[in-house]
């Protein structure tokens, strides 16, 4: 029997998710919150609001408004909302058998509420085993996706069996996937880097090359490595690609949304002035302030973390922050 996925969220990463997926499954329910975005896919076949080039064939991808009978009709969730939004979406959620599903997280930021993981709320709220829980991470940006432009996926899950099929299910043309099974070191490491790329932008904003840039980074997956491994104390090697390279496509690319956040910051513009104009939503914004609590209890050294966490939650100034901190490079 074919296995029916569940795409729950309408924004890129949903997007490209379904794209990907419905390359190989004619199985596709796909959730989306409004209902005149689910009336435009199935009149225009495109998402209304993101990846407009993408077209669906709707005998594969079937939208809904009907977050629980997606659920139901689905073996295998796939989450792809914004981290902020997590706890409003499932909040009194309640669908029998969920916890027999098999659900992968494409959530790249912490559910503020909890302060927490993705992978450790869902497993705390609905009873699902970790081994039936898995990350979807990069390095990899969702409107590569939608253009085909080569791109790499990284599927944690302790299950192997679970990520490779997965990994099957996902992967074509120009979409490669490896699997993992390090899911928390995977989901922090995605969580980190976009704090990480905020910086980066920061630095863009005021001003600072590529030779800087290049000694930041190569700070930041010192730091990303030092939390994760104080909170994960499992071998890893964080120089593959779904660490470093994650944070490297996501602290260069002008498709990053923490870099070009960071950048406004940078230039000038307040935090507030920064999201309003974006229109979307920064994953760093949200994790920083988690990550900066989590470390209470950690004490890891963080010191590009805290530079963002004071610049965007202390209202101090970019330029005397980051002037700070790259004395604390080397």
């Amino acid at each position: 029997m074919e296995t029916k996925f569940g795409v729950i969220g309408g924004g890129s990463w949903a997007t490209a998710i379904a794209k990907m997926l419905s390359n190989n499954s004619n199985n596709v329910n796909w959730w989306i919150r409004h209902e005149e975005s689910v009336a435009y896919l199935k009149k225009y076949k495109h998402n209304d609001r993101y990846l407009q080039s993408v077209e669906f064939d709707l005998n594969k991808v079937h939208p809904s408004a009907d977050l629980a009978q997606v659920v139901r009709d689905s073996d295998v969730l796939v989450i792809a909302i914004p981290s902020a939004y997590v706890f409003k979406v499932f909040d009194g959620f309640k669908v029998e058998g969920i916890e027999n599903k098999i659900l992968f997280s494409a959530i790249k930021g912490i559910v503020p509420e909890y302060h927490s993981i993705p992978a450790r709320f869902f497993h705390k709220e609905f009873n699902i085993p970790y081994d039936r829980i898995g990350i979807i991470s990069g390095p990899c940006h969702a409107e590569e996706i939608a253009l085909e432009r080569l791109s790499y996926l990284t599927i944690a899950c302790p299950n192997q069996e679970i990520a490779e099929d997965f990994a099957t299910a996902v992967e074509c043309r120009y979409v490669k996937a490896s699997t993992s099974e390090d899911i928390f070191g995977t989901e922090l490491s995605a969580i980190m880097k976009n704090i990480m790329a905020i910086a980066s932008g920061i630095y863009t904003g005021l001003g600072y090359g590529d030779n800087f840039q290049a000694v930041l980074i190569s700070n930041a997956i010192q730091e990303i490595e030092r939390f994760v491994d104080k909170v994960s104390p499992v071998h890893r090697d964080t120089k593959s690609s779904a660490y470093l390279g994650d944070l490297l496509v996501t602290a260069y690319s002008n498709f990053s949304r923490n870099r070009t956040f960071g950048m406004m910051i940078g230039k000038g513009y307040s935090v507030k002035a920064a999201q309003l104009e974006m229109s979307m939503v920064a994953e760093g914004y949200f994790a920083v302030k988690s990550i900066v609590e989590m470390n209470k209890k950690f004490e890891v050294d963080l010191p590009i973390t805290q530079a963002v966490y004071n610049i965007i939650y202390e209202k101090i100034s970019p330029v005397i922050e980051m002037n700070l901190l790259k004395d604390k490079l080397s």
